[in-house]
């Protein structure tokens, strides 16, 4: 039985999401055996794509809801939320 866990995220990135913390999303994502999404807006994306996350156009701000569904879905959007919650890393 596969788990589904979701959580909805800001964007807390000056410059929204753009490619080097998407690229850090997609690096994590790819971690998990989990499938993977990110929602904004209705629009739904691989987290495991940097294609299909750049079409999203995360501003600051901007909501988005992650979702895992698998055995490790719980640590994915654990591990996913943690980058949110530091800006990907980048300074405030």
């Amino acid at each position: 039985m596969s788990d589904v866990v979701s959580e909805i995220f800001e964007v807390l990135n000056e410059r929204g999401l753009h490619a080097r913390p998407m690229t850090r999303l997609v690096q994590t994502a790819s971690r998990f055996q989990s499938e993977m999404s990110v929602e904004r807006d209705g629009q739904v994306a691989n987290a495991k794509s940097v294609m299909g996350l750049l079409m999203l156009c995360c501003h600051k701000g901007a909501r988005v809801t992650v979702r895992a569904e698998g055995p490790d879905a719980g640590a994915a959007v654990t591990a996913i939320g943690e980058l949110f919650k530091s800006r990907f890393g980048e300074s405030a």
